[in-house]
């Protein structure tokens, strides 16, 4: 952390809204060094007091669906309304050399221009969820700074890229215009997260195509059962491109956190979010433990490659690795 400031200077500087300290305070919560961990402890208690008051907004959807283009044209549709807006991007990390594009920016120039948004990627590295590890933290570094719309957004969809709706008060569901054989293709699991469909490209040649899935969308959230008996999952359209319908999927976020926040359903589910958080912290810190845990490491390569070999099995591998650990950490 070149050119540290004090704590007390860092939280200072970071609620007066300076850019360049809100961005030092996201590296040093990202950090890993055992250090860094502490300040960075530090720092986000004397910030937690402040954070809290935005609108969490989680975007996901699959590849090419257009979510830097429309988180582009909803950013700028907010910031007009009167909003700052933070966007915590979250590129994919490269499962060979662990780097990642970070070009969320570079998508986003108009939105990256404005004083009133802040842009942030971050790698995923290996944190399943499509998420990083501490996008959570950085979700309040940036609310105590003064932005009250935070959007994270995800790699991609699948079964793991989840993680976004445990940390946000609302989970936007990005879809291309599909229908039939398409529609069957996307994760049941996924739409019963959403708290918001939108359909993307609904112009040009895809405009017939984008009404068709839109309403295909809406027939088969009907045979869910809804997470809330006060809010009706809405499907929507929009082409992001041209800027049309923005202002519609802003207006129902609004009577989302007015329904949701008058009957207490928001503060239930930050509360739940704040133990879950928890406890993904407690396991993420024994994994990283134990994996330094040198009489672990004295054994791990061995018992890995007579698991593999069929020498030994997974379960008596890892009681066996456990048992070391155990052993050490007292």
């Amino acid at each position: 952390m070149p050119d540290a400031l004090p704590i007390a200077d860092l939280a200072d500087r970071v609620r007066g809204g300076d850019r360049r300290a809100l961005a030092q305070a996201i590296t040093l919560v990202e950090s890993t060094r055992a250090d860094h961990r502490e300040q960075a402890e530090l720092l986000l208690a004397s910030l937690l007091p402040y954070s809290g008051q935005g609108v969490r907004v989680g975007i996901s959807g699959v590849p090419g669906v257009g979510k830097s283009t429309f988180i582009e044209a909803f950013g700028l549709h907010v910031i007009d309304r009167g909003h700052k807006v933070a966007v915590l991007a979250i590129d994919p990390t490269s499962q060979r050399t662990g780097g990642s594009i970070l070009g969320d920016k570079t998508r986003m120039e108009l939105l990256s221009r404005d004083t009133r948004a802040f842009i942030r990627p971050s790698p995923a590295g290996s944190t399943l969820g499509g998420v990083a590890r501490r996008t959570r933290e950085a979700m309040l570094l940036v609310e105590a700074a003064g932005f009250d719309v935070v959007i994270v957004e995800t790699v991609g969809v699948g079964q793991s890229e989840t993680a976004v709706a445990d940390m946000v008060d609302l989970f936007l569901l990005l879809l291309p215009p599909a229908g039939g054989d398409e529609l069957q293709g996307i994760k049941k699991g996924i739409v019963e997260l959403a708290d918001m469909i939108v359909v993307n490209k609904a112009d040009g040649d895809l405009a017939n195509a984008a009404r068709h899935a839109e309403a295909e969308y809406r027939h088969a959230l009907a045979l869910l059962r809804p997470a809330n008996s006060n809010w009706r999952v809405p499907v929507l359209s929009c082409s992001a491109l041209n800027k049309v319908g923005i202002d519609g999927i802003w207006d129902r976020i609004g009577e989302y956190q007015r329904v949701l926040g008058d009957d207490g359903s928001i503060d239930r589910r930050r509360a739940d979010q704040a133990r879950a958080w928890m406890w993904n912290e407690i396991r993420e810190t024994l994994i990283a433990a134990f994996q330094r845990d040198p009489a672990v490491r004295a054994e791990l390569s061995g018992l890995e490659q007579a698991a593999a070999a069929g020498s030994v099995t997974p379960g008596a591998a890892a009681r066996r690795l456990l048992t070391l650990f155990r052993r050490t950490e007292r």
